[in-house]
């Protein structure tokens, strides 16, 4: 006795359900493929909760962070190095991780590797070979942080390292590189904002 096995063409024809159930799985898969590409590569969005960005941020703005700046220095082996004045996203580099979850925080670059940076009487000095006698980086940036540096501080900023402050610099209400967070190893960097999407009334590039 013979037996003829039915094609896949058939077999779907006998059971459309099946055919079906296998599209969608096939569709899913792309999917969540795709998504792990595009948050690993190209853009990634973080809600920022806190007011230590205001009032450049506020609590559940909903912003986009590119990837693909970072992606680009990867592939070149380089390590990527934002911009002075930029509003990055990075992970807390002293964040105590609990099943293997981890924090992140959207604050401004201020400094890099070998600058002086100081805080004294509400004002942010930073110290370089082209500005030895100092020069104030808040007053470049076009959002301009909405409250004095707190604080009373002096340190260089080390090798692979950048020293970042939130815009609301006022008593606590920004943790950062001035007090308890320290300075953000270029490792732990996410890349920069580019575009805050949420709330709509607010959409608006970086």
């Amino acid at each position: 006795m013979c037996y003829a096995k039915a094609s896949m063409k058939e077999y779907f024809s006998r059971y459309p359900i099946v055919k079906d159930i296998v599209a969608v799985a096939i569709f899913a898969i792309f999917v969540a493929v795709g998504t792990i590409f595009v948050n690993a590569f190209l853009f990634r969005s973080y809600t920022v909760q806190g007011p230590s960005m205001e009032p450049t941020f506020h609590t559940d703005d909903r912003v986009l962070v590119n990837r693909l700046a970072v992606t680009i220095d990867q592939l070149q082996n380089k390590r990527f190095k934002p911009q002075r004045g930029q509003v990055i996203v990075f992970r807390n580099p002293r964040y105590d991780s609990v099943n293997d979850r981890v924090e992140y925080i959207v604050k401004r670059v201020i400094a890099f590797e070998g600058e002086r940076v100081t805080v004294k009487d509400g004002v942010l000095t930073v110290y370089n070979a082209e500005h030895p006698e100092g020069f104030h980086p808040d007053e470049t940036f076009p959002d301009k942080p909405g409250s004095p540096s707190s604080g009373n501080s002096d340190v260089t900023v080390g090798k692979d390292m950048i020293y970042v402050a939130g815009d609301h610099r006022q008593d606590n209400y920004s943790y950062d590189s001035r007090n308890g967070l320290g300075q953000v190893p270029l490792f732990d960097v996410m890349g920069p904002v580019f575009l805050r999407i949420l709330p709509l009334t607010s959409v608006r590039g970086f």
